[in-house]
């Protein structure tokens, strides 16, 4: 299932935003005290934030909110329990950290010209302009506000999506089942390029530039390599094969009208995730998470369950557009209808609570590994936390899973 069409939930009642906050608005240098002394629950006390108002990332403003109110407010689409398109129940989670329309607006524009320019969406530019992928980029990463460190992020983000519309998903952008993989392998060879000897050389670095997907790929990969480390680049890579091994399993599903347990779809949304997108907020944020602690195994179990729980919020918003344009598709809730033999709604509830309990206990385990680990560390788990409320952000306000009922009434 395509990320562009499958790419959140009003915020949950509790505190550790507070602790995203403290963490995001000091430098990667910041003295312990900044980090809980033991593992808490829903994070620091007396800081307070507010998830109707924005929480600046610099370190020469302060957390926002009211002295000694604890957790985040709910909005009235929390209140209500009701999303923008009235299918998606309230989720836990936390609340956007930063919401600037006009930086938002800003990267989509610069994005959208950027995927003209190398032909990306030829015959749909307006509808990726309408998902406004700006903002999604500009809400998950709350620690810049430097527009062109966003715009390689989001680069990246629409190259990953267009490789799974136009290799996966999507028939009128190019998606030829049979040529998946092989795709793919070129699409691997964009970001890590082959050496294969000086007479054969010109003959793949032709293919590489051939194909627009190709194309944005390396030149996203770029872009980002103006502000990341080597190694920081070597695990954005490993995230995307991981991806694009996600996209072959789902790819062999449909080939074969395989439906698969729910343990085994579960298994492989891991892969196909927001990772990639996820692996590059120290980056965006313009410090540096070694590889001995991102890859740790306590952090990277705690990280695979925020980027797995990022993609059910996506299952569950993008299901009802998703199964008006196709006859089946590949998403928790009908998995879950189907082999639990239960109600659709009950599906959805079934598919919320698996949401929550990962949410609950990367909480949990974060705040243990934040305060046992490097300033960097904790610096990075609360931009995981932030990337959370971002995405939930942009899934519940975007009109990008509205049917055109539903857009109409919000005009």
């Amino acid at each position: 299932m395509s990320l562009l069409n499958r790419v959140a939930a009003p915020p949950a009642r509790h505190e550790a935003a507070a602790l995203a906050a403290a963490l995001l608005a000091a430098p990667p240098s910041a003295p312990a005290s900044l980090r809980p002394a033991k593992p808490v629950l829903g994070g620091p006390r007396g800081l307070g934030t507010s998830s109707l108002r924005p929480v600046p990332p610099r370190a020469d403003r302060a957390p926002l909110g009211r002295p000694g109110t604890g957790g985040a407010q709910p909005d009235q689409a929390a209140q209500n329990g009701a999303s923008q398109n009235g299918t998606v129940p309230e989720l836990y989670s936390p609340p956007a950290l930063r919401d600037d329309p006009a930086l938002g607006e800003l990267v989509n524009e610069r994005l959208l010209a950027w995927a003209k320019e190398i032909g990306l969406y030829p015959d749909s530019l307006d509808h990726v302009r309408e998902a406004n992928f700006g903002r999604f980029i500009m809400l998950v990463h709350p620690e810049s506000e430097d527009p062109d460190r966003l715009l390689a992020a989001a680069k990246c983000a629409l190259a990953e999506w267009a490789t799974d519309d136009a290799y996966c998903d999507d028939e009128s952008e190019g998606a030829r089942p049979d040529l998946l993989g092989a795709r793919l392998g070129l699409a691997y060879a964009t970001i890590d390029p082959p050496v294969i000897g000086a007479q054969r050389q010109p003959a793949l670095d032709a293919a590489l530039r051939e194909d627009p997907v190709r194309v944005a790929l390396g030149s996203a990969l770029g872009h980002l390599a103006r502000y990341a480390t080597p190694g920081q680049v070597d695990r954005l890579r490993l995230e995307l094969a991981a991806l694009f091994n996600g996209y072959n399993t789902e790819g062999s599903w449909r080939r074969t009208d395989f439906v698969p347990p729910v343990w085994q779809y579960l298994a492989e949304r891991q892969q196909n995730s927001f990772m990639p997108t996820i692996a590059v907020i120290d980056v965006v944020g313009g410090y540096h998470l070694s590889a001995t602690e991102y890859g740790a195994p306590p952090v990277r179990r705690a990280v695979l369950m925020a980027g797995l729980a990022t993609t059910l919020v996506n299952d569950l918003y993008s299901m009802s557009k998703e199964q008006r344009g196709a006859q089946y598709d590949y998403n928790l809730p009908t998995l879950i209808a189907a082999e639990e033999q239960c109600s659709p709604g009950e599906a959805v509830r079934r598919a919320a609570a698996l949401h929550d309990e990962l949410v609950r206990t990367y909480e949990h385990e974060a705040a243990a590994l934040a305060a046992a680990g490097s300033p960097a560390l904790a610096r990075f788990l609360a931009g995981v936390w932030a990337w959370l409320g971002g995405n939930h952000e942009w899934h519940r306000t975007t009109a990008h899973y509205a049917t055109a009922r539903e857009k109409e009434s919000t005009r």
